[in-house]
């Protein structure tokens, strides 16, 4: 799923083109994830996590958990949560491994990804492809069985836009981001779906925040690796866009959209004034930072964009989830 798509995508390289080359000693700048990458030797155990993205898909089941918590009226059923989290976490391990058997080609090209399991040649591609395709399958079974077949549906057509229309066009075009960013923002709504068994407009309203929230996010990260994103043939905005005119413009869009999207719970009487402030002013300040990167089009100020990004989404889920409470 889309949330952890580019996150991953951090990890330094211990590889040079054309030669192998001893770790280098962290740089100052690197984010921890990157730091702890240095000191690794992958094992088997590492390179199926690396290849699931298993730490990085926690976030997508964070999001179906507010959904689930967002439309029941109290906690009950922990069976039923416990089987959509199951579910969630199979089909979005499916998505990822099955989006790197496709990618292993360009992988290979870029500096950060050439160190992953299928471009190193730690894992095979017969293998990837056999994982992804049982993961997702006994994932949508799971939900299909133990939730309703409604979360099923949204959950196959999240890993199915995913794979089949986000992947492709990374090569294609820069709207890929915008495509990208629908399963992305559907783990949430199969939180909704499994305890309403339909989707509500709490539903839609977490979809349009995790939907603008990923535009500046990605965007940001997007700007940070625009040149290993050249290399491989990836055809993100700040590739196309090197001035990073355009770039700035559409995060600063994004950002000014999800504000008034982010306030739709207060609006809907799912939250109250309490989120309702803490949302405003958070996306206030997240707006700053996007704001700042637009007009001085700095590397740095993209990476502040990012960790902005980062602080933002769960501090706000938080804080629905406190209300609510």
């Amino acid at each position: 799923m889309k949330l952890d798509q580019d996150l991953s995508d951090l990890s330094p390289a211990l590889v040079l083109d054309g030669a192998v080359a001893l770790p280098a000693a962290p740089s100052a700048d690197l984010l921890p994830e990157e730091i702890a990458a240095h000191a690794k030797q992958p094992t088997l155990m590492h390179d199926l996590v690396e290849l699931s993205k298993l730490r990085l898909n926690f976030m997508v089941l964070v999001t179906t958990m507010v959904g689930y918590a967002m439309s029941n009226p109290v906690w009950s059923n922990w069976g039923l949560l416990l089987h959509t989290l199951i579910g969630t976490a199979l089909t979005a391990a499916a998505a990822s491994i099955l989006n790197q058997y496709i990618e292993q080609p360009h992988d290979i090209l870029m500096v950060r990804t050439k160190r992953r399991p299928l471009p190193a040649g730690r894992i095979t591609p017969i293998a990837a492809l056999s994982l992804g395709v049982v993961a997702g399958v006994v994932g949508l079974l799971e939900l299909y069985f133990w939730v309703n077949p409604l979360t099923a549906s949204i959950g196959a057509v999240t890993t199915a836009i995913y794979i089949l229309v986000y992947t492709p066009l990374k090569r294609v075009t820069t709207l890929n981001t915008v495509v990208g960013a629908i399963p992305g923002a559907l783990p949430p709504v199969m939180g909704v779906a499994a305890v309403s068994g339909e989707v509500t407009p709490i539903g839609w309203a977490l979809f349009g925040i995790l939907f603008f929230w990923q535009m500046p996010h990605f965007l940001a990260i997007a700007i940070l690796y625009r040149e290993d994103y050249a290399r491989g043939g990836f055809k993100m905005l700040p590739v196309v866009d090197p001035e990073l005119i355009a770039t700035g413009r559409q995060m600063i869009f994004y950002a000014l959209a999800l504000i008034p999207v982010s306030m739709l719970p207060s609006v809907l009487r799912s939250t109250g004034p309490f989120y309702f402030i803490a949302a405003l002013a958070m996306g206030l300040a997240f707006l700053g930072f996007v704001s700042v990167a637009a007009v001085t089009r700095r590397r740095g100020d993209a990476r502040q964009v990012f960790l902005a990004s980062i602080l933002y989404l769960p501090c706000l889920l938080a804080a629905m989830i406190v209300d609510k409470l």
